[in-house]
């Protein structure tokens, strides 16, 4: 295991109240919308109370609370040709959900559904396709993330630290020896009061690679609570660039990235 420097769950615990209601009843009676559908939403941790993210739809709440509902942004195409194409992913979908709208196309990697940029998808049973995939295998992509991490985060570092998933309800993913190598190199671009705005290339593509990565040397990302990082309205990760076979692609982070904003 390495770790090279070089110079250069949050919940809301609602007071017990007379007439307390279940959260996602009281949202779907605001919003006119079905339970199901207030569900959903809370389930995509699209709905805040106060700034502070819904995490459980049966929280019992009173009555007269506000609920703040972010809006998912549509999904664009940055690229398209016989071969490949590219999709700026907004957060809280998954990629398979973006994906089924484009039939003719398979999935050539996947972002958490919390992670923003690029998403690429291939031409289905195509020669292209086979090759794509095989770069990924061999580790001949390029790819650059960018977060937004707390703390104060001064020197680049190379972390290559092998990973594992965990057994269980959730798949949390931890640093352990047998694990499946994962190489990522971290590089400061901007701080702000106690934040620090990362770029992140990684060459393996680990299941929360980045994720686990940064909360290890305890840099958690921004809004990432389930690995310890501060509450916030999404997991502050973007897929920035991504360079395969002749192809280049980037997408620029939205607006939340860019300090001295709304940070």
């Amino acid at each position: 295991m390495l770790v090279k420097r070089h110079k250069k769950t949050h919940q809301i615990s609602p007071k017990i109240v007379v007439n307390a209601q279940k959260a996602y009843k009281l949202l779907a009676l605001q919003e006119g919308i079905s339970n199901n559908e207030a569900k959903e939403l809370i389930d995509r941790g699209l709905v805040s109370i106060q700034g502070k993210r819904l995490k459980i739809a049966r929280s019992l709440l009173n009555p007269q609370v506000k609920f703040q509902i972010q809006k998912i942004p549509h999904s664009h195409i940055l690229f398209e040709d016989t071969n490949i194409l590219a999709l700026s992913k907004p957060p809280f979908l998954t990629s398979e959900e973006i994906a089924r709208k484009y039939p003719a196309w398979d999935l050539l990697h996947r972002l958490d559904r919390e992670t923003s940029g690029v998403l690429l998808l291939v031409k289905k049973d195509s020669s292209f396709a086979l090759k794509a995939k095989e770069a990924f295998k061999q580790e001949r992509v390029f790819k650059e993330y960018i977060a937004i991490v707390g703390g104060i985060f001064k020197e680049e570092c190379e972390i290559e630290l092998p990973l594992m998933a965990q057994k269980g309800k959730f798949a949390k993913v931890v640093v352990a020896k047998d694990g499946l190598r994962a190489y990522s190199k971290i590089t400061p671009l901007e701080i702000e009061g106690k934040k620090t705005k990362v770029s992140i290339q990684i060459t393996t593509g680990r299941t929360h690679q980045i994720r686990v990565h940064l909360a290890h040397i305890k840099y958690p990302i921004l809004g990432d609570t389930f690995y310890g990082g501060k509450p916030f309205k999404r997991i502050m990760l973007h897929s920035h660039k991504i360079a395969l076979l002749g192809y280049e692609f980037e997408d620029l982070p939205p607006q939340e990235f860019t300090f001295k904003s709304n940070l």
